[in-house]
């Protein structure tokens, strides 16, 4: 089998032996092809291919084991010594393993967005009109409006703020959870503002809210666990923890908030900060064009007035130097 498969194998094994080159994998690939190309080979010839790749085998890494053996999974005529070497077949039968249906590879998962590209991506989710307007809408109505304005922004198409990334999340309800317990107000309003990608302005808002219903938003755009939120409202919030029937109104609405919901209204508070924004600028660059206009308005420039005669200098003794 060597000539008629492989005329060159001896030469190849030779410089495999040599320092440094290692052609064992290329080898096995090449016997392989050469193999698979006759469904019909003589005893000699397969007693050959068993004794050549069997040793091969064990030399190869795993990359080449796995390509040589998907092409002798569904090659009719692989000796079965070699299937058995390649796990295809159960070693005491001596028959080939069934091969399940090819199983389409699922779609690649795109990684993760970068904190860089959320806080790019924050101020995008929604138009900054719309944005402020639910944003004051929500902290301008009661708790039941509030709990259907949140009801509707379910089946909105406004477009909703990405997800905040699991590993972050988790830390954050640790350590939001940890301020809660201790009081701890300055530290509870920046990791809720830093995790959420907030400006302090409207962390501070949603902290400061008296009815809850803006930190139980928050707490599910992070997909906070409810015992987690429940404990938060009884420490961080003694004005509602102290109220047994605050508690149970915040932990149904909590409960029945939909993820949705909670990431539409994060994105409307992010749009809210670039509306007034840039409302400001624009008010600012108004103010500048307009001064900058009335500036060059009242500057004229000298000039010949028509009719008048160019000035003429005179000498030391009064004389035209003309």
């Amino acid at each position: 089998m060597t000539k008629s498969l492989f005329p060159g194998f001896d030469g190849l094994m030779t410089l495999s032996r040599r320092e440094g080159v290692d052609v064992r994998p290329t080898l096995l690939r090449v016997l392989t092809d050469l193999y698979v190309q006759t469904r019909v080979h003589s005893e000699d010839e397969q007693r050959q291919f068993v004794e050549l790749a069997t040793r091969l085998i064990d030399q190869v890494d795993d990359a080449t084991r796995a390509a040589v053996k998907a092409r002798l999974a569904v090659y009719p005529s692989t000796p079965v010594p070699i299937l058995q070497k390649l796990g295809l077949v159960a070693a005491q039968e001596g028959r080939r393993v069934p091969l399940a249906r090819e199983i389409p590879a699922p779609a690649p998962e795109p990684s993760p967005p970068t904190e860089a590209e959320q806080r790019m991506a924050s101020n995008m989710a929604m138009q900054p009109t719309d944005a402020a307007e639910i944003h004051d809408m929500f902290f301008g109505a009661d708790a039941s409006q509030r709990a259907m304005i949140l009801q509707n922004l379910e089946q909105t198409p406004l477009k909703a703020a990405p997800r905040i990334p699991t590993v972050r999340a988790k830390r954050a309800i640790q350590i939001l959870e940890m301020a809660a317990i201790a009081g701890d107000v300055e530290n509870f309003t920046y990791e809720l503002g830093d995790s959420l990608i907030l400006p302090s302005r409207v962390a501070a808002q949603i902290v400061d809210d008296p009815g809850g219903e803006a930190l139980a938003v928050a707490a599910r755009a992070l997909d906070m666990p409810s015992p987690n939120f429940q404990r938060i409202l009884l420490f961080f919030k003694p004005e509602i923890g102290n109220s047994v029937n605050d508690v149970y109104r915040l932990s149904r609405l909590y409960d029945r908030l939909g993820e949705r919901s909670a990431l539409v209204m994060l994105a409307a508070w992010r749009g809210s900060t670039l509306a007034v924004t840039r409302a400001k600028y624009q008010s600012s660059l108004h103010d500048g064009e307009r001064q900058r206009a009335r500036a060059g308005a009242s500057q004229t420039r000298p000039g010949v007035q028509p009719g008048s005669s160019p000035t003429v200098r005179t000498g030391t003794g009064g004389s035209s130097d003309r």
